[in-house]
């Protein structure tokens, strides 16, 4: 068995590089959904070297199978968010204390404690549905935190507006996370000049409005809040960890998470720093579910580590999805 502390403990590439393959040869033996995907491409432990060499596992997978390493009881089933009539996505979690750990210890290496925030939430699209794994991390956020002004709100902006005017003075640190949507309707409706609050947007317009490129959505936000920078978070429901950027969409991962890209036309080969290709995840935090992911995103990796977002794939299956029907 592997120790799951470990997985919070690594400090430099090697120790990660040892853990991931470690983790590799165990959901190949533990995870029937995975074991059939690598047997079908002839890749098993012996033929895995580096983390470049590990199979990365469709995320479709998601909608269509059980992904899971574990034989423990399914403690919570977190479910995407989907279009009417799609199927969504399902991650099973059999130890919620490793969510637990991967979004505080995550967020505290590039912010600091939680609880010394003041964690408001504008979350309405998640908020509005069962299962979403965002709003099960920012009501824990929010419970840590030692500030009792801390919490979600809906559709009530004159509220949250006043309650940002009264916070957001020196000595406090407060954070706004929030969808891309709401937060628009927000600064639309009142004009704010903050100096000490933290914009952080979760992404996606989720059918409310038109899709914006990152540069136009960053622009009104900041003219509409009065802030030089737009935070970001990326998650996302398959994976238990997620990466932070604190301005111009460049996102750095904790330690037990890792972003490679995929040659577009073989998706086998990853790609050296600098190239735009398919998103792969590495998030050992999903040792129970899969920690090896390609995902419906184009990003480019920074040779100092930090990766970009730069959009999706047009169409909506992953080549390489149609390797296993089972």
């Amino acid at each position: 068995m592997i120790d799951t502390n470990s997985i919070f403990n690594i400090t430099n590439q090697t120790e990660f590089e040892d853990l991931a393959l470690q983790i590799f040869k165990f959901q190949f033996e533990n995870n029937p959904v995975y074991r059939s995907f690598c047997d079908l491409l002839y890749k098993h432990p012996c033929d895995v070297k580096t983390i470049n060499d590990i199979p990365f596992l469709p995320i479709q997978f998601f909608k269509s199978h059980n992904v899971l390493s574990s034989k423990n009881p399914i403690k919570t089933t977190f479910l995407s968010s989907g279009t009417t009539g799609s199927i969504t996505s399902k991650h099973h979690v059999t130890d919620l204390d490793i969510y637990t750990q991967s979004f505080t210890k995550g967020f505290q290496q590039f912010y600091g404690p939680i609880e010394d925030y003041v964690i408001l939430a504008l979350l309405p699209s998640y908020l509005e549905r069962e299962g979403a794994s965002l709003i099960y991390m920012v009501d824990a956020m929010i419970k840590q935190s030692k500030y009792t002004e801390s919490g979600f709100y809906l559709n009530n902006y004159s509220e949250l507006k006043d309650t940002l005017a009264a916070l957001d003075s020196p000595g406090k640190k407060i954070l706004l996370i929030g969808v891309s949507f709401a937060l628009l309707d927000l600064v639309e409706r009142h004009q704010f000049n903050l100096s000490h609050t933290i914009i952080m947007e979760t992404g996606g317009m989720k059918g409310r409005r038109k899709e914006l490129i990152r540069e136009a959505l960053h622009s009104r936000l900041k003219a509409g809040f009065g802030v030089d920078a737009i935070h970001s978070e990326y998650g996302m429901t398959e994976l238990l960890s997620q990466s932070y950027s604190k301005g111009h969409g460049v996102f750095n991962a904790p330690n037990w998470m890792r972003i490679l890209t995929r040659d577009i036309e073989d998706p086998l080969s990853i790609l050296a720093p600098g190239k735009t290709g398919g998103v792969n995840v590495i998030d050992l935090a999903n040792i129970n579910s899969c920690s090896f992911i390609a995902t419906q995103d184009l990003g480019r990796v920074n040779n100092n580590g930090t990766f970009e977002i730069i959009g999706r794939f047009d169409n909506s299956d992953i080549r390489g999805c149609n390797l296993m029907v089972l």
